[in-house]
């Protein structure tokens, strides 16, 4: 009995078993290529996410600071400009209060002064009430 196929030479053999396995092997390599490239595409597009989402993150933080800073100066405007009418209205009661005073002075100066030198100049000698002569 022979073998229904034709004889083969054992050389041709094991290069056609060399020629499918560098087959394999090559096409291995090229699914473990692609793999790699798909990992990097991931690994790049969530690199891009993140980096995306930080900078939303930071332009949301920089909106809200914007908003409570101006808040803020609001707030402290109403506050500041509150106090410097309070400051300008005590001034202004300061002055007129100086104004009347100093008028009030020069009113009462010249009767004081007057009165001031009759009870120092017009001495009227007299004995006390409680004095008493002892001899």
């Amino acid at each position: 009995m022979g073998l229904p196929f034709p004889r083969v030479h054992r050389s041709c053999l094991g290069q056609v078993a060399m020629t499918s396995q560098s087959q394999g092997v090559h096409q291995l390599l090229q699914a473990e290529k692609r793999a790699k490239d798909k990992l990097e595409e991931a690994k790049n597009g969530k690199r891009k996410r993140l980096k995306q989402a930080k900078e939303e993150a930071m332009a949301e933080i920089d909106q809200y600071r914007m908003e409570r800073e101006k808040e803020f100066r609001l707030r402290e405007s109403k506050i500041m400009g509150s106090q410097s009418n309070v400051s300008d209205e005590v001034e202004e009661q300061t002055r007129q209060k100086i104004q009347e005073l100093n008028r009030s002075y020069n009113q009462c100066m010249e009767s004081v002064t007057v009165q001031l030198l009759s009870m120092v100049c017009d001495m009227k000698p007299e004995i006390h009430v409680n004095y008493r002569v002892t001899n």
